[in-house]
């Protein structure tokens, strides 16, 4: 850890407390600080959700301090300090909702704001995948080290922008607000997962750079433990959903490959997107002809998905057919 973390640009535990315990130092300019910023950029990731602006989002995760007082719950952990984790998780909980209510509202007041099931900020956000868990954790490790190093502050906005915090709260607004909860789940569970590897990575870091010793005297240091076995459900929860997600990803790519062969006698036929809708799998084509026997695309799909789901084709003439109609 001291190529990581060289002593000479390691920061004290009284720094990092100033610098990520919110209820330290100058409490009042703090707390005005972080409640300005995180409502702003609530605002700014809502408009960038609804007017599905990458650009806009980015910004909405350059404001955000959602991250500090996650990075405390993960400093309190490893300081033995229960009431700093308390009091950051209690942070944390209002400022979920405080975003999440900003999206709702805004979907609300707005006639149709956006249609959430095209809309790329959206779509990017509901079904995370242990992709979105493996870039979390180097982020969250990247995040960690800048707090505990003087000289490598200036990658915090990089950390901001990479551990995507109030981007998926925004659109669980957005999505309750549009009447989506299924969708709304889905981005909750993401910024769950972020925020629970942020936290982990946090109290890995900061034991290996030795913040704990430093703290060995404090008398609710025995109760890491329980911490640690708490961070390891809290992950496996998460982590349950995105592992089916990849899963499901993979089974998508699959469908299409099979649609495709079933397409392959088709003059001009392609398919434009195999995506799940309940236990059953959707494929959209575009074709300016008839397709073929719907049967022979299911039958392709049984033999190859153990779950056997029911495949609808979904023509761009606006013709749906399934198995079940013939």
């Amino acid at each position: 850890m001291g190529m990581l973390i060289p002593p000479s640009q390691r920061r004290t535990l009284p720094e990092l407390y100033d610098r990520i315990d919110l209820g330290d130092g100058d409490r009042s300019a703090k707390r005005s600080a972080y409640w300005t910023m995180l409502l702003l950029s609530g605002v700014i990731a809502t408009a960038g959700v609804i007017g599905d602006s990458t650009a806009t989002v980015i910004g909405a995760m350059i404001v955000a301090p959602l991250s500090t007082p996650i990075l405390a719950v993960g400093l309190g952990i490893v300081t033995g300090r229960l009431a700093l984790v308390g009091r950051s998780l209690l942070y944390v909980a209002v400022s979920v909702a405080a975003v999440v209510a900003i999206g709702f509202l805004i979907a609300l007041i707005l006639p149709n704001p956006t249609n959430v099931l095209t809309n790329s900020q959206v779509v990017g956000r509901v079904s995370p995948t242990l992709t979105d868990l493996a870039a979390a954790v180097a982020t969250g490790f990247a995040g960690s080290i800048a707090i505990a190093r003087r000289d490598v502050g200036d990658v915090l906005p990089g950390v901001a922008i990479a551990i995507s915090l109030v981007p998926p709260l925004g659109v669980v607004g957005v999505c309750l607000g549009s009447g989506e909860p299924e969708l709304a789940l889905g981005a909750l569970v993401l910024f769950g997962s972020n925020m629970v590897v942020l936290i982990i990575a946090a109290v890995v870091v900061l034991m290996a750079a030795g913040y704990a010793r430093e703290s060995a005297a404090s008398p609710n240091a025995k109760w890491r433990g329980r911490a640690y076995a708490a961070l390891a459900v809290v992950l496996l929860a998460v982590g349950i959903p995105m592992t089916l997600n990849s899963i499901t990803a993979v089974w998508a790519r699959q469908v299409q490959s099979l649609a495709e062969e079933w397409l392959g006698d088709t003059p001009e036929a392609e398919v434009s997107d195999v995506s799940w809708h309940g236990h059953g799998m959707v494929v959209e084509v575009r074709s300016p002809d008839e397709l073929p026997d719907i049967a022979d695309l299911q039958d392709a799909v049984d033999d190859i998905l153990p779950t056997d789901p029911e495949v609808t084709v979904l023509h761009t003439v606006g013709e749906r057919i399934s198995e079940a109609d013939g």
